[in-house]
């Protein structure tokens, strides 16, 4: 979970590891490349409005260095991600989850994201 805001990325692990899922946080998009050069992730979620690198440069970062994390499966969380969309779409983001969202809608898109090939 890469959020800038402590709160939200607090809630959103625990609503993941409530699901049964491990949950690692970082909490800004640096953290983020850092954690994804030293372990294997399934999935990242993701924020786009961060300081020092925002998710759409990690997004970036990400094709530029594809043996890093070439199966990461990217949910983009963010209220504003509405305009951004086809540029999202364009790096290859698998979905996008608009803030504010309903615990449903993390569990369909996590059951989705696992049964993808």
């Amino acid at each position: 979970m890469v959020d800038d805001q402590e709160d939200i990325r607090e809630i959103m692990v625990r609503m993941v590891a409530r699901l049964g899922h491990e949950a690692v946080e970082a909490e800004d998009g640096q953290h983020a490349v850092e954690a994804l050069s030293a372990d294997r992730f399934d999935v990242m979620l993701l924020d786009l409005s961060m300081p020092r690198m925002t998710g759409e440069e990690v997004v970036r970062w990400l094709r530029d260095h594809p043996e890093v994390a070439p199966d990461l499966r990217i949910v983009v969380v963010s209220a504003w991600a509405g305009d951004k969309r086809p540029a999202l779409h364009e790096l290859g983001v698998d979905a996008v989850l608009p803030k504010p969202f309903r615990k449903q809608q993390l569990v369909d898109l996590l059951d989705e994201l696992s049964t993808r090939t």
